[in-house]
């Protein structure tokens, strides 16, 4: 399981690493974001297919601080099915400057770095996320809880359709995990 995770990162590099020489067009982020309110867990309830990520169920995200400039990333899911063997990455993210903290660059490994944009943030209780990446190719709906209602899902769509992402190909995620 840690060849998986480890292949995640070289994918992770080629795909965010390389993309950053090209011009995408605008892609708005949150206007800030409160770091000490975002650490903890968070659960993916959806995202765009990845090769990452194929056989993944029930992903999760963990982020707490290693220090002043970096924060730890712990991302876990089981393998195969939703009662699948657990398989986790270890990593790093640190903040991109001037942008109130919506941009980080996420690392797995040294030196490769990815670009984890904040494109939408409940703001009262940071109960749910929306990480995109500037191409559209890259997105993740992450949530404090491992469900997440209907209505709230479905606007979440909808802003994210108006932000150019192709919404047809969104994979749910978050039936029958807990």
């Amino acid at each position: 399981m840690k060849l998986f995770f480890s292949f995640f990162g070289l994918i992770l590099f080629l795909v965010f690493g390389l993309s950053c020489a090209k011009n995408y067009p605008y892609l708005e982020v949150v206007k800030n974001v409160d770091l000490n309110r975002y650490l903890g867990k968070w659960y993916e309830i959806a995202r765009l297919p990845n090769s990452f990520q194929k056989d993944c169920f029930c992903s999760t995200a963990e982020y707490s601080i290693l220090d002043e400039e970096t924060i730890k990333v712990i991302n876990r899911c089981n393998q195969d099915s939703i009662n699948g063997e657990i398989d986790e990455a270890e990593g790093k993210a640190f903040v991109v400057p001037n942008t109130n903290n919506a941009k980080l660059k996420v690392q797995f490994f040294w030196p490769f770095k990815g670009d984890y944009w904040i494109i939408d943030l409940e703001e009262e209780n940071y109960s749910y996320a929306v990480v995109g990446h500037p191409s559209r190719e890259y997105l993740w709906i992450l949530a404090r809880k491992p469900k997440m209602e209907e209505c709230e899902y479905s606007a979440l769509l909808a802003r994210i359709k108006e932000k150019g992402f192709d919404i047809t190909k969104i994979i749910r995620n978050d039936s029958g995990c807990n």
